[in-house]
């Protein structure tokens, strides 16, 4: 037996006003979709503005339906939207924000477990990190370099 030590690293900041001007506006994107969430089972929305190399920006909110597992996480449905409409741009940088209706949370909040994958599989089509930003409703936020540092036992397609 075998232990095995994973490290990753973050970079935090501690509200929108220490990120580049950039980013800054990012995120705005990414908070003003989350207040177009439909989220009424929840209660919990989630907003994303995703970056491409052609310098489009593509938004995306959760959207939630009665059979409820059928609904669809914010950053799936800007990653899907950026790859339908962009085939061949590479996603650089996604900018999440989360948060239930009745407050503004002033954690950072992770992309769930099935955005992770949808974003591993971006980033190992396009052969490029991804850059990922994500908060709460205010407050703090974390920058992971790649979904490596996420998840970094990813399943891909060469398992399959």
């Amino acid at each position: 037996m075998k232990e095995i030590t994973i490290t990753t690293s973050f970079v935090e900041y501690e509200d929108l006003n220490e990120l580049d001007l950039s980013s800054q506006k990012m995120m705005q994107l990414a908070i003003e979709s989350r207040k177009k969430a439909y989220a009424p089972y929840s209660k919990f929305t989630v907003g994303c503005a995703i970056l491409l190399d052609n310098g489009e920006i593509v938004q995306g909110s959760n959207q939630e339906n009665a059979a409820y597992p059928s609904g669809l996480c914010a950053e799936r449905v800007a990653i899907f939207y950026a790859g339908s409409n962009f085939p061949s741009a590479k996603i650089l940088k996604l900018f999440i924000s989360a948060s239930p209706i009745d407050r503004d949370l002033d954690q950072p909040i992770p992309p769930c477990g099935s955005c992770r994958q949808s974003i591993a599989e971006y980033e190992i089509k396009q052969d490029c990190d991804i850059e990922i930003y994500f908060m709460g409703g205010k407050g703090k936020i974390y920058k992971s370099n790649s979904l490596k540092n996420i998840l970094p036992f990813m399943f891909d397609k060469k398992y399959l």
